[in-house]
């Protein structure tokens, strides 16, 4: 079954639910038109695609849009391996994922992403399991109510939401070149727009706070996305961010001033299904074939904030992210087939 609402469209709340029939083929596109009123307006146009033969990874996937995402890329067809930290929340997720979707073909990696051992271990897994990789999720993220520092020395808030995603993609970088056309997503926040790069303070040494530390992790995030999208022209393989909305969760329960800001904005709060429909989108749509470089919001490309496209301060955060890694003995090595103009 496939759910799809991509926004407001029209007035009123819409989701479309088909079943692919058993004789489709693989990888098929249907286009679903979609008319209202007596005069058959058309109000909606949109291209599904079946995820069959797909494999795709999801991280933090055991709740929330993460597990929202790997429902329904599951009941899209697709084989999702879901990379969470806790066996026995990832092995419930499972199952409620296959209660919804009796045929879906799911697997579970356990790591925790703010160790960069376990994420190397995570990827090395996961390639000894799959010969391809066609859609990388690093949705995974969190937030420290005080300044903690990883078992590698790296401030904790820092390292999942942006050592994560840049390490994660760079280990299975080789699966993703192989297996192209291949995406890589990048669930970023609108809280981006808070943040700044501090190329001389990047984990928040000088003065933590968790709402402004977030913040700038999940600039860099973004800034990852942009750099990273540049270095593999030519690849087949494109990278994007998004924004999933504000949605109703326990993200940020740790923190006073987080806990606050999501009691003042609950009405605006979505769920985490309505949260999870841009990474399903930018994973599954034909319609975004080839677009790499860019940040979505309610399945549409939308402009981030004007920090986030500086083009030194991306690559120098670059530098910065490899000279801190090898640090702690991980050397990151070019992967990209055409040069980086």
């Amino acid at each position: 079954m496939i759910s799809w609402d991509c926004g407001p469209a029209f007035p009123v709340s819409f989701t479309h639910r088909l079943q692919m029939p058993d004789f489709m083929p693989a990888s098929k596109d249907l286009t679903i038109v979609m008319y209202r009123g007596a005069a058959n307006r058309v109000v909606e146009r949109f291209t599904v695609t079946d995820m069959v033969g797909k494999v795709c990874i999801v991280t933090g996937s055991n709740s929330g849009i993460g597990k929202e995402t790997a429902a329904e890329l599951a009941g899209m067809g697709a084989t999702v391996v879901m990379v969470v930290r806790n066996r026995e929340r990832g092995e419930a997720a499972m199952q409620e994922i296959i209660q919804r979707h009796p045929a879906a073909v799911l697997d579970l990696l356990i790591a925790d992403l703010s160790i960069v051992s376990e994420i190397r271990r995570a990827a090395a897994e996961f390639k000894a399991r799959y010969s391809r990789l066609d859609v990388l999720i690093n949705n995974a993220g969190g937030v420290s109510s005080k300044r903690t520092l990883t078992p590698d020395g790296l401030e904790e808030t820092f390292a999942i939401n942006y050592i994560a995603p840049f390490l994660l993609t760079h280990e299975l970088m080789d699966t993703l070149i192989s297996s192209a056309p291949s995406r890589v997503i990048v669930v970023s926040s609108t809280a981006h727009t808070m943040g700044k790069v501090d190329l001389n303070d990047l984990q928040s040494e000088n003065g933590f706070s968790s709402l402004r530390t977030y913040a700038n992790a999940k600039l860099m995030s973004l800034m990852f996305t942009y750099e990273l999208a540049r270095r593999l022209r030519g690849t087949g393989v494109t990278v994007n961010a998004l924004h999933p909305g504000l949605v109703a969760s326990n993200f940020g329960k740790g923190s006073r001033i987080i806990r606050f800001f999501y009691r003042i904005a609950r009405p605006f709060e979505i769920s985490s299904r309505k949260g999870a429909e841009t990474s399903v989108y930018l994973a599954s749509s034909p319609e975004v074939e080839g677009m790499s470089g860019e940040y979505f919001y309610r399945c549409k490309p939308k402009k981030s904030s004007e920090a986030s496209y500086d083009l030194g301060t991306q690559r120098s955060l670059w530098l910065a992210t490899e000279s801190i890694l090898a640090s702690i003995g991980i050397e990151i090595k070019e992967q990209t087939s055409s040069p980086v103009s």
